[in-house]
């Protein structure tokens, strides 16, 4: 006769991936993954945009003329050629930049993982924008920092607030989108971004410069990185991506930063995943010596302005009286505030139910939410999609319900 043990419990799963939550954002595309959706919750970049040509033509010139490099290990700090075409790219838009000053990383999210674990103790404290990046929240979630919003209007950060936050507060670090920010599409004035610096300098404090929205510029003049100001270049660390420019399955992004910093990034990405993939890197690095990305992503802004345009054009009607929105001069994000007492995380289910999608501004925020805000992506759809998704979202908001307002 057989005797069969009692079985024992498992091990818990660790502290932080209890507490921290997952991406609502990606909750709500889970949901509203039906075609019949139209989606502004996303972050995706149009898909009909790629240059799926000149992409499969670098891969395919890789793979012909070194497959055995290509497929092979490499070094964790990235193939050279790459490392040397983004530092003259980033040289390029004003901060002089060497090979050796970018550590290439799978997708500029690992780059801000690996700031995160360079530098972040649990419990120590680290500064945001209000709102927030999402992913960004949860980077330092599960570093187990303390996050603390710093105050600021439409414009982004206020610098004075930021001094008086260092003082009090004594952070790590400040995290910042400076341009076309994620979730709101500001942009930070050029003299906010140095007055930003000089707080930094005279206060000891890390940034993490975060610009993956940069380059898709539709008005106005280029507004320089922080990191340009002064000598915040050596403690500033810039994170840079091609998801918004060239292909985000592509998973290629860097981390440029004085070199003590990027060798604690290489010893971090190492325990991670060695390396960014060979032959991505070698793609892509000869789609930027084949092919004028500069001229693709004019073409790309082209298209995303007139989306930007539509959506703008369309917001009267679809949002109650008393609504109020930005205009963005770039990027991918539009940022909308309804009247009291709507809720817009209250209301979404039941705008879904129009097939239309947007995401809520509340779990955005670090602090105290503002529940009458939300985020529309205006890049994945045509105009003529935009203004039927508008027309869904105004009679979704407009729908009975215990939820109305």
């Amino acid at each position: 006769m057989t005797v069969i043990e009692s079985l024992s419990p498992l091990p818990p799963l660790a502290g932080r991936v209890r507490t921290i939550g997952g991406s609502p954002v990606r909750d709500i595309l889970a949901v509203t993954a039906r075609p019949e959706v139209i989606n502004f919750a996303g972050g995706l970049p149009a898909p009909e945009l790629f240059d799926t040509v000149g992409i499969a033509d670098a891969f395919r010139a890789v793979l012909d003329e070194m497959p055995e490099r290509a497929l092979q290990y490499a070094t964790t700090e990235g193939e050279p050629a790459l490392r040397t075409a983004l530092a003259g790219r980033i040289a390029q838009r004003g901060l002089p930049t060497a090979p050796d000053d970018i550590l290439v990383t799978t997708g500029s999210q690992q780059g801000l993982s690996l700031l995160t674990t360079a530098l972040i103790e649990p419990g120590d404290t680290v500064l945001v924008e209000n709102p927030c990046y999402l992913a960004a929240l949860q980077a330092f979630g599960f570093a187990g920092a303390r996050i603390v919003a710093v105050p600021g209007d439409e414009h982004g950060i206020d610098p004075d607030a930021l001094d008086d936050l260092i003082v009090r507060e004594r952070p790590k670090l400040l995290y910042t989108v400076p341009t076309f920010q994620n979730p709101t599409g500001r942009t930070l004035p050029a003299d906010r971004r140095a007055a930003v610096a000089a707080v930094a300098a005279r206060r000891g404090l890390w940034i993490v410069e975060d610009d993956p929205y940069g380059e898709l510029r539709f008005d106005g003049a280029p507004v320089p990185w922080i990191a340009s100001y002064g000598d915040a270049a050596e403690r500033v660390a810039l994170l840079g991506s091609f998801s918004k420019v060239m292909a985000p399955g592509l998973r290629l992004g860097w981390l440029r930063g004085p070199a003590a910093l990027l060798r604690a990034c290489a010893v971090a990405k190492q325990a991670a995943d060695l390396h960014t993939p060979t032959v991505n890197q070698l793609a892509a690095a000869r789609y930027l010596a084949d092919r004028d990305l500069d001229t693709h992503v004019g073409r790309v802004a082209a298209v995303y302005r007139e989306r930007r345009d539509a959506m703008l054009a369309g917001l009267a009607d679809a949002l109650p009286p008393g609504s109020v929105w930005n205009r963005p001069e770039g990027g991918m994000f539009l940022w909308a505030r309804l009247p009291e007492p709507y809720d817009t995380t209250a209301l979404l289910p039941r705008v879904v139910r129009h097939d239309v999608a947007y995401v809520p501004g509340a779990p955005f925020f670090a602090g105290p939410p503002d529940r009458a805000t939300l985020r529309l992506c205006f890049v994945t759809q045509t105009p003529e999609e935009i203004g039927e998704g508008l027309r869904r979202l105004g009679a979704g908001l407009r729908g009975g319900g215990t939820d109305a307002p």
